[in-house]
């Protein structure tokens, strides 16, 4: 049936979302390998929640911010329903439905998207993809500093070295606002404080001076979240202002000692200014910086968020997990050029010089995979020129040619030295030890 030029659709996409063409979806899977094999390490598990929820399950523990972001509506039955705008909401509804079938303490890893209807910008899309983990049912600096370790070593399994994670406790900055006579206010203190590496000092300032109806209050809260030259002062800076030491800090104190028997010390900042602005926040919190792109924004973040499977039980389950934003992370790693590309999982191309081959060609082909090449057969016997540049754009460094009696002739694609006469298991051997 003939289509009319006019009831052609145009193709395109909704703003904020994104088609992934083979080169970006290949690193994207590669870099969610990486990031689960380290996940694995630390002995977290995995487990899927569903895209739709009801909405009240999302947006229970939520401020109004989120509840503009979140994609809402109703369904063919009735029902208020909306799609995750996060992993963490959707895992302490799981933790409450299941809890009796999980052993505690609970460590999950989930790699999944979830959507949020705010404005595109670089790096941040309206559907993107979260690699979370979480240990629920410990209330231990162990598992506070556990989830720190993972997510170095996930950046670092990915290449991301030069980084540096900021960490805090709204613990005591809670008891600071106590002392200033604020506390009531907490929440839109927290929002406004969170929005600082963002839109700045002046416009934080102005927005705190509203809050609070106080400029002296507003220099304060500023004074405090300002940063020092090391851990040690800025603990006791957080200590003075604060009221003196108290359980928060001296959970500071015992995550930090960790990641200095780590080793992984040097890589974490104690920063004051770090609050995170979802409010189901309770102790620990942090924020990862890359060194040479911080303007791209946090890749990495998370806390501990002790009373919000409380939402959906009235058993207390304390819980503490990070999320690595892998949209975003990509989107660094391109503007930092150290993305790579690779345009498929292909070691080796069978060329086609003569489609009489075709039988050869394949039975070639079979031999190489049982030796664990990754390998394809050109389909027909077009000009060599052709054959060569969809090799090359599949970033494959192999050429083979099948001569009679299976006998085989293997080119290196980038420097056009070849070896001849060799069996499959002969050139599967020079190969793979060229990926190794």
């Amino acid at each position: 049936m003939k289509i009319m030029e006019n009831q052609i659709i145009q193709p395109r996409v909704l703003k904020g979302f994104r088609d992934a063409l083979p080169q970006e979806q290949i690193l994207r899977s590669s870099l969610i390998e990486k990031i689960t094999g380290v996940y694995r390490s630390f002995g977290f598990v995995p487990i899927d929640t569903p895209v739709l929820e009801y909405t009240e399950i999302l947006l229970r523990k939520s401020n109004g911010e989120t509840e503009k972001q979140v994609f809402r509506f109703e369904d063919n039955g009735g029902r208020d329903v909306a799609m995750r705008f996060d992993l963490t909401v959707p895992f302490a509804r799981f933790t409450a439905e299941h809890k009796s079938e999980l052993a505690f303490p609970f460590k999950r890893y989930h790699i999944a998207k979830v959507w949020r209807g705010e404005k595109p910008q670089a790096g941040r899309y309206r559907e993107f993809v979260q690699c979370d983990i979480d240990t629920v049912g410990s209330d231990s600096a162990v598992s506070d500093a556990e989830i720190l370790c993972a997510m170095k070593a996930a950046l670092a399994s990915i290449g991301i070295e030069k980084i540096k994670i900021h960490i805090n406790h709204r613990g005591a900055f809670n008891r600071f606002l106590a002392a200033l006579g604020v506390q009531d206010k907490s929440e839109d203190i927290l929002r406004s404080v969170d929005k600082l590496a963002k839109v700045g000092k002046d416009e934080v300032s102005s927005e705190l001076k509203t809050i609070t109806n106080s400029e002296d209050a507003a220099n304060k809260i500023l004074d405090y979240v300002s940063p020092s030259a090391s851990f040690d002062e800025a603990i006791k800076k957080m200590e003075n202002l604060a009221g003196g030491k108290g359980d928060d800090t001296e959970r500071l104190r015992q995550v930090y000692q960790m990641l200095e028997a780590a080793g992984i010390a040097s890589s974490f900042t104690l920063d004051p200014s770090i609050t995170r602005g979802l409010d189901y926040y309770t102790g620990l919190v942090y924020e990862s910086f890359l060194d040479d792109l911080p303007s791209i924004g946090s890749v990495c973040s998370g806390g501990r968020y002790d009373n919000l499977a409380g939402l959906y039980t009235k058993e207390r389950i304390p819980g503490v997990g990070g999320s690595i934003g892998l949209d975003r992370l990509m989107a660094a790693m391109e503007q930092l050029g150290i993305a790579g590309k690779k345009g498929s999982y292909l070691d080796a191309e069978i060329f086609c010089q003569d489609e009489a081959m075709s039988i050869e060609n394949q039975k070639a082909a079979a031999a190489l995979r049982n030796c664990g090449v990754c390998v394809e057969v050109f389909p027909e016997a077009k000009k060599m020129n052709q054959q060569y540049a969809l090799a090359e754009a599949k970033s494959v460094m192999w050429g083979i040619f099948v001569k009679e009696g299976q006998k085989l002739t293997v080119k290196n694609l980038k420097t056009r030295e070849q070896t001849e006469g060799l069996s499959a298991e002969a050139a599967a051997k020079i190969i793979l030890s060229a990926r190794a």
